[in-house]
């Protein structure tokens, strides 16, 4: 794993700066990009004794890998992944923790806005696989908005056995599937649970599948046979913020 993450993004910059100022090691900024929004920023830095370093737009540019940056990018240590027994420990909480599992979501902007929508939702720890998942790059940062910061992530050699460990530790499994004989809607998911999504066109692969405790399914009325991943894991998961609030 690399040692070093850019978050570029006046948003995310501005988060890291506020939730987890001991990582930030620079924060660039475009040359002639300055503005009031900026500039707070920048004097928030200044104030935390972090580097602030003037910087041409094609070096930020490459930097961020093509990703906008509003002129403005962090150079940060790598972001900190949960143990396994971390994700375990979880069924110890006073409430039943809700866990998303990302089945080889190898696209960056539908891993940056599921870690977003799980962000928003509550949800408890994100696990994915170590192999054909996309990597905390720029692009994934700067869709997720932050929430790449608060999530708590696990990545997994095996996620198969991951799935057995955390059932044997007392989390239901529920894995998105189009053709499930059942809805989401008929799921507990007040339970300690976890839901699986798996990648667009492939969906969830045998095996993952094989291991959920139940398969469901989302209502498709219209012509189009499937959702974007990060607009289903939306569904399926304030579908349990809506069981626990009830």
């Amino acid at each position: 794993m690399s040692k070093q993450e850019v978050l570029p993004g006046l948003h995310t910059v501005s988060a890291v700066l506020k939730l987890q100022p001991e990582r930030v090691q620079t924060v660039w900024i475009e040359q002639h990009k300055n503005n009031m929004r900026t500039d707070e920023c920048l004097t928030h830095a200044r104030r935390l004794g972090i580097s602030v370093q003037t910087i041409q737009r094609a070096k930020l540019d490459l930097l961020c890998e093509g990703t906008q940056h509003q002129g403005i990018a962090a150079s940060c240590s790598a972001t900190h992944l949960l143990e396994e027994q971390d994700i375990l420990n979880l069924v110890n909480n006073s409430t039943p923790p809700l866990v998303l599992i990302l089945d080889e979501i190898s696209d960056p902007h539908n891993l940056g806005a599921c870690l977003r929508t799980a962000d928003a939702a509550g949800v408890d720890a994100v696990i994915l696989p170590q192999r054909h998942s996309a990597p905390l790059t720029p692009t994934v940062h700067k869709i997720a908005s932050g929430a790449s910061l608060t999530i708590k992530i696990h990545r997994t050699a095996n996620l198969a056995r991951c799935i057995d460990r955390i059932k044997k530790a007392g989390i239901w499994v529920y894995g998105a599937e189009g053709q499930a004989e059942h809805l989401i809607y008929q799921a507990n998911l007040t339970v300690a649970s976890a839901v699986v999504m798996g990648a667009e066109g492939q969906g969830l692969r045998r095996l993952t599948r094989e291991k959920c405790d139940q398969l469901c399914a989302l209502p498709m009325l219209g012509q189009v046979e499937s959702l974007n991943v990060s607009v289903a894991t939306g569904l399926f998961l304030y579908e349990a913020v809506r069981q626990r609030q009830h």
